[in-house]
């Protein structure tokens, strides 16, 4: 026989109302009421159907994921597994879904977002980007939809919800830690300019450069996609210069082992010829070779911060809005030394 709601009331002694709350894990129902209740579940073998109580209030206990391109370009690069990892988390201990979209293009991705808000597939959206003068973000402001933007809005930032890195400070950063090292030729390469963070990157390079009195030259910043093969046509355009930089701030780390292979390729040594540093700290970049240079964004706790903050807007309309800024870290590695003309000294 199936257990039902009355028996699990029955059995932790307490009304079945109760029992709701605590499937909702209602904030107001103690842990000490909510554990007992979910122990005598798990003896009876009870479980909720979420699906009768997403009709019965109207909600699809669903948050919806936007993910820039399509799914396969997208899965190329860790970042978007591990932020989906930490989404993933925070769903799972509200009792939400996740619901993804995609799409080659701008207009598909809009068409993706449309059907998940008019279709009510989804209580609440978050983006996985931040993009200059996205049409997304006005739809989802002018329909009111809950929504958290794993980045930084490029406009209306005072009315969005958002979670993110300083990356402006992190590129400066950087930056700063390769002219320390007596780099004066430092070259960007980044990703796509559509996007904010690229952007903000690009703005903390070139404030370094500038502070530190070098010349900002415009043959040095180069755009790409953020996948391995951006990186290597952006290597050989770099080192075909009269003047080929001694350094490079890469704006992500698989773009970054495009940047290694492509250089090992043309007998360019790293970190004895040139040095390189990243962004995102994946795994793979502790076990490329040499091991990467680079900024640990914490990309699992992007994830789990917008995944919650999400919920809150879903679950209290009148919640205010918060930008929540994760922090970095730079983490050294083998991918950079010190530059002097003899090139005879050690790693940092």
């Amino acid at each position: 026989m199936v257990a039902t709601i009355k028996d699990v009331a029955k059995l932790a002694n307490v009304a079945p109302s109760t029992v709701s709350r605590v499937i909702a894990n209602n904030p107001r129902i103690s842990e000490k009421t909510k554990e007992r209740v979910r122990e005598a579940m798990s003896e009876l073998g009870y479980h909720p159907n979420f699906i009768a109580r997403s009709l019965a209030n109207q909600s699809t206990q669903a948050i919806g994921i936007v993910i820039p391109g399509s799914a396969d370009k997208a899965f190329l690069n860790p970042f978007f597994p591990e932020v989906i990892r930490g989404i993933s988390k925070g769903a799972h201990q509200k009792h939400y879904a996740l619901h993804m979209s995609t799409g080659e293009t701008d207009a598909e991705i809009m068409e993706g977002v449309v059907q998940m808000v008019e279709g009510k597939r989804v209580d609440g959206i978050i983006l996985l980007y931040s993009q200059v003068d996205d049409k997304l973000t006005k739809y989802l402001l002018r329909k009111k939809f809950p929504f958290v933007i794993v980045g930084k809005p490029f406009k209306d930032v005072e009315h969005i919800t958002h979670v993110d890195n300083d990356n402006y400070r992190a590129a400066k950063e950087v930056t700063e830690h390769l002219i320390q090292l007596g780099h004066q030729r430092v070259a960007f390469i980044g990703g796509n300019l559509k996007l904010v963070v690229t952007v903000e990157r690009l703005l903390g390079y070139e404030k370094a450069i500038r502070n530190a009195g070098l010349v900002y030259r415009d043959d040095y910043i180069i755009h790409a996609q953020f996948l391995k093969e951006g990186g290597q046509a952006a290597v050989q355009e770099l080192f075909n210069l009269d003047e080929p930089p001694t350094a490079l701030v890469v704006a992500d780390d698989l773009m970054a082992l495009g940047v290694l292979n492509t250089l090992d390729d043309m007998g360019i040594n790293v970190p004895n010829d040139v040095s390189v540093v990243s962004f995102n700290n994946v795994m793979l970049s502790e076990v490329s070779r040499p091991p990467l240079t680079t900024v640990d964004i914490n990309i699992f706790q992007l994830g789990y911060e917008a995944s919650k903050h999400v919920i809150q807007l879903v679950e209290d309309p009148m919640d205010p809005i918060k930008r929540i800024i994760i922090p970095h870290k730079l983490m050294k590695r083998q991918s950079c030394r010190e530059y002097v003309s003899a090139q005879k000294t050690t790693t940092i």
